[in-house]
């Protein structure tokens, strides 16, 4: 271990912070040192995929490096282990809707092959998720979106539409209770896609 190296180890988180955001790269390599392995113990507890564990500690770090100047950053230790549950809790949900809709095109290939009236219940239930989504209060549907399609956290959606963390919950909630009450006569047919929703 070289000297700069000794000197950075020995930094307390806030020093390393500071260095960062001054684009010292030798401090960023330090925090990746210090924290690399128990974020992703972390993740790989949770998931229990090695690939996926990883690929949320490297995206983690990228994203650390990438917004050092513009970070705000009060306890290291506190943010990075906020950041990848935040991560993790993204990518199962990611993950459910995914298996969701694959079970769903699954079931729609292969009933379009034997049942066309099955086959046209399926668009009708498409139309009347578009529809219930579109019923929706402009707000409230605009958070819908960026928590289930697009995948923001609910701290990223807050900042994003101005509004607390409180109210965005606010309205996560009041809009998944309305499609449920939009979707009633579909719950049979709706059944794969209902994960989507939880």
């Amino acid at each position: 271990m070289n000297s700069f190296s000794s000197m950075y180890a020995a930094w307390p988180d806030a020093a390393l912070v500071d260095a960062l955001q001054a684009d010292e790269e030798k401090a960023f390599a330090e925090i990746y040192q210090r924290y690399c392995y128990r974020l992703f113990t972390v993740a790989y507890r949770k998931l229990k995929s090695r690939p996926a564990a990883e690929e949320l500690v490297q995206d983690l770090f990228a994203d650390l490096w990438s917004r050092r100047s513009t970070n705000q950053i009060q306890q290291l230790e506190n943010y990075l282990f906020t950041a990848i549950r935040y991560r993790i809790i993204n990518y199962i949900k990611s993950q459910k809707v995914k298996s969701g809709y694959e079970l769903y095109c699954r079931m729609s290939a292969s009933e379009a092959d034997t049942d066309t009236e099955k086959l046209l219940a399926h668009n009708d239930l498409s139309e009347a998720l578009l529809a219930s989504l579109r019923k929706l209060p402009e707000k409230s549907r605009e958070i819908f979106q960026l928590s289930r399609l697009e995948h923001y956290t609910v701290p990223e959606i807050s900042k994003r539409v101005s509004l607390s963390e409180k109210s965005v919950e606010y309205h996560l909630t009041k809009s998944l209770k309305l499609l449920r009450t939009y979707l009633r006569d579909y719950l049979l047919l709706l059944l794969p896609l209902f994960l989507w929703l939880q």
